[in-house]
């Protein structure tokens, strides 16, 4: 049974696939990711939506997000829209040059969210496809360079843990904090566990006075969220794979592979 989007917040799941050029995430929604690639986002063809501000293209009978509309579509709840699916592009001329074959695999992408050939169109200079179905809960995306990929999710890491450990100030208020981004080279050393599918589990991570250690299990390839979250459950009991760490003293990372 699905949970509110709320309840997701607090695990990653991430299954990388090299052949194909895409991720399968949970745990990761749009307005993290638009946070991650902010100022740096081109214009974005939607293939299924429910945005009411998107400007319309007469040669794919398509609506578009404009690249400065990108933050009020962030802000939405986007996750209501059940799905959700998109493709960037350069600049609006590029969509009319799109031949009838091309604008069939865009439309077969937004409805099947598989591919047909591997999604990357020159003229339309995408570095992404994102394709979800109540974002957040199932995403698959795309990514012409996987660089983009490992920083989406060391930003995501550290975005969330600062949302989960609220501190109280002085005056009682509860303040988010603020931690660095992992390092890449960390996440990068994670390739080979991440090719199988692992959770990471803010929930599960333990705060000690010097330092933060968040567990990561080695969970498989899912295509189905629940089946993949009843897996992490019946896992979390059991000893981890990786754990990284963070030292609030130095203010850095550090990774442990059992």
């Amino acid at each position: 049974m699905k949970k509110h989007h709320q309840d997701i917040r607090d695990l990653i799941y991430v299954h990388l696939n090299q052949t194909d050029q895409y991720v399968v995430s949970y745990g990761i929604e749009f307005a993290e990711f638009a946070a991650a690639f902010s100022g740096s986002l081109n214009h974005l063809l939607l293939l299924a939506h429910r945005f009411d501000d998107a400007d319309f293209n007469m040669h794919t009978l398509l609506e578009y997000c404009p690249e400065d509309r990108i933050n009020k579509l962030a802000a939405e709840d986007v996750y209501s829209y059940g799905n959700f699916c998109w493709i960037d592009f350069i600049e609006e001329d590029v969509l009319n040059e799109l031949t009838g074959q091309e604008i069939a695999e865009l439309l077969y992408l937004g409805h099947q969210k598989q591919h047909l050939k591997l999604p990357f169109y020159n003229k339309l200079g995408n570095r992404f496809v994102y394709l979800a179905n109540d974002d957040g809960w199932f995403n698959k995306t795309y990514y012409r360079s996987f660089k983009d990929f490992f920083h989406l999710l060391s930003d995501a890491i550290a975005v969330k843990l600062g949302e989960l450990k609220l501190e109280k100030s002085i005056l009682g208020i509860r303040k988010k904090r603020a931690y660095p981004q992992v390092s890449k080279e960390i996440l990068l050393s994670l390739t080979p566990f991440i090719k199988e599918g692992i959770c990471i589990s803010l929930r599960d991570a333990e705060h000690q006075r010097g330092r933060i250690e968040i567990p990561i299990w080695v969970v498989g390839d899912f295509a189905n969220m629940d089946d993949m979250v009843e897996e992490y459950e019946q896992i979390a009991n059991k000893p981890y794979h990786a754990k990284i760490t963070f030292d609030k003293k130095t203010k850095e990372w550090k990774l442990n592979v059992i």
